[in-house]
């Protein structure tokens, strides 16, 4: 088939790989410009990018698609199918309608629940033990198209976002795999999203990852996985940001009096802070200025005493 592929992130990358290995004609390739990135600030092209110049696939990076000549182009090569997957973009009407086949898109959770940019996040976020990919048709709302096929895919007490990510992505590569056939030959059946079961997955913002001590020890816990090993949760020490990147609940049956985020004891297995429910031990670190470390590494040179209270206002 001619296909047109439109995605962005680490997420996407296994399948267009799958798509390019099963012989399929990758007649353009659109993805997110070039961003900024890390400290220095570097230009940094996204994944999906690099893998279509590694094959010679021709690439197009609008920052608006809706306003783009990317839509005029898509609409001249004709393709059969238009295939997204993580695109970070709302297509427009006449991209939609461009291919003979549709528009699919390859989502990272079991619709309706999660819709939106960060699914695979906001899962493990909500501590659910079950997620999975769900290939759909795309229409003008906000994934709110029939469904074609889904794989689920449980998530593990200690999962990250980034080990899911990289699980999901090669369920739905394989999923897309089994798929294609059955769209290519119109043998395809669709099922209606039931909209009043839908939840949504909006993009992160600053204050998802911001850690409130008042919340039970396991949610926190849930939360870290979650931002780990993207942007990272954080609290303040002393006014200054203080990331969270590994740690572990520790159930208490004492009601404590202590304020949530108070350090209730700092050595060489952690520290130890006491949440709205239970306590949660930091293992992995990163103070203001510094690298990611190991709790008790940091611990060997700084000062951290009992009462401390994490959380405060902005830095």
């Amino acid at each position: 088939m001619r296909i047109v592929f439109m995605g962005t992130p680490e997420f996407a990358v296994p399948s267009l790989e799958a798509l390019i290995g099963a012989g399929h004609e990758i007649v353009l390739v659109v993805t997110q410009p070039d961003r900024h990135k890390g400290r220095k600030k570097t230009l940094t092209p996204p994944p999906v990018k690099d893998a279509a110049l590694l094959h010679g696939l021709p690439v197009e990076q609008p920052e608006r698609l809706r306003s783009s000549d990317t839509v005029a182009r898509i609409s001249e090569l004709k393709p059969d199918l238009i295939v997204t997957a993580a695109y970070g973009q709302i297509l427009p009407k006449a991209v939609l309608d461009a291919p003979l086949l549709g528009c699919i898109n390859v989502h990272g959770s079991l619709l309706p629940k999660y819709r939106g940019g960060a699914p695979i996040q906001r899962a493990v976020m909500n501590g659910e033990g079950m997620t999975g990919v769900t290939i759909m048709y795309m229409a003008e709302g906000l994934d709110t198209g029939d469904m074609i096929s889904r794989v689920e895919v449980p998530i593990t007490n200690e999962a990250t976002s980034g080990e899911l990510f990289e699980e999901l992505s090669i369920a739905g590569a394989s999923l897309l795999m089994r798929t294609l056939p059955s769209l290519a030959d119109g043998s395809a059946s669709v099922v209606p999203q039931n909209h009043e079961e839908a939840t949504y997955a909006p993009n992160l913002t600053r204050e998802d990852e911001r850690i409130d001590w008042n919340r039970p020890a396991r949610c926190l816990y849930d939360q870290v996985r979650g931002l780990s090993p993207m942007a990272g949760a954080f609290t303040l020490l002393n006014g200054e940001t203080f990331k969270v990147w590994g740690c572990k609940p520790l159930p208490s049956t004492v009601r404590s009096a202590s304020q949530p985020g108070t350090v209730m004891r700092a050595d060489g297995s952690g520290i130890e802070v006491q949440a709205g429910e239970g306590l949660l031990l930091l293992t992995a670190i990163q103070p203001a200025g510094k690298k990611a470390m190991p709790a008790s590494e940091w611990l060997k040179g700084a000062r951290l005493e009992e009462g401390t209270v994490f959380g405060g206002d902005h830095p």
